[in-house]
């Protein structure tokens, strides 16, 4: 009887987080949201990442589509984003590993990557489907390569970013969006065919 409470209690805790009706996920994609294209390069640190952790880049997701996020899970999506961020000391890979490239599961410190990948491992905790987060890799306004994390959602994607505290739809931040992990499979990267094309005017300024 307590594990059928606990089972029942934690349904009810994920039914908080998203409005699962079978119309949600048959609804075309939002125009605000990322046009992937074809299987491309996988990068160099992730592909190293995997090796290690093998479970969490195997085949068999399963994407039913976007899900209808409701107002208590974007609380949580923001609350991890912002207390990542605070928690997290941001250092180079080179002054942490003596490596240009090491993605890791960070514990007090890391790179742009470590901050994605415990975001979306939280995320991933709090019930959000792997599907729906997606490590992206963009390009900043003075050519730097960058990863934010990727939540898609029924009203469109968005992106958390250790450098930003607040969960932005990603036409609303100033990168070139280049390649993300490919919702039906973790160890997979796509294109973005619209990376560039839906930037707002205040980019650049």
């Amino acid at each position: 009887m307590a594990r059928m409470i606990g089972a029942k209690a934690f349904f009810v805790a994920i039914s908080a987080l998203f409005v699962s009706s079978s119309a949600t996920f048959s609804a075309p994609a939002s125009a605000l949201s990322m046009q992937t294209g074809a299987i491309t390069s996988q990068p160099i640190g992730h592909y190293e990442f995997c090796q290690q952790y093998r479970s969490e880049c195997a085949a068999g997701q399963r994407d039913p589509g976007p899900a209808k996020v409701t107002e208590f899970g974007w609380n949580v999506v923001r609350n991890i984003n912002s207390t990542i961020n605070h928690e997290l000391t941001p250092v180079t890979d080179k002054e942490l590993y003596g490596k240009d490239e090491h993605w890791a599961y960070p514990d007090t410190a890391g790179d742009c990557e470590d901050f994605v990948l415990l975001k979306r491992r939280k995320l991933i905790e709090h019930g959000f489907s792997a599907a729906d987060l997606l490590i992206t890799v963009v390009r900043k306004p003075d050519g730097e390569g960058h990863a934010v994390l990727t939540v898609r959602s029924t009203d469109g994607d968005y992106i958390l970013d250790n450098l930003d505290g607040d969960v932005k739809l990603w036409t609303e931040t100033p990168y070139r969006y280049l390649k993300r992990q490919a919702s039906f499979h973790p160890g997979r990267w796509v294109s973005i065919e619209n990376g560039d094309a839906l930037m707002v005017s205040s980019v650049g300024k």
